[in-house]
């Protein structure tokens, strides 16, 4: 992901993909409950305003909670 901090990268993601946002993001473009987003490794500090930084080498992985029988 290209960017500082999640957020930029983040943006850069949803220009590419505008319906992902939908589903990581609620209407305050805050992290959705269910999301959770990891950068090497570490689960993110500011699940807000996104602002946890990034190497220009980082993994960031970003996961759904799934629920069901």
């Amino acid at each position: 992901m290209d960017g500082n901090c999640l957020r930029e990268a983040l943006e850069n993601v949803f220009e590419k993909n505008p319906k992902l946002r939908g589903y990581v993001l609620d209407d305050q473009q805050r992290l959705r409950h269910h999301v959770v987003i990891f950068i090497d490794d570490q689960v993110i500090q500011d699940r807000v305003k996104q602002t946890d930084s990034l190497q220009a080498d980082s993994e960031v992985y970003i996961m759904q909670a799934l629920s069901g029988g």
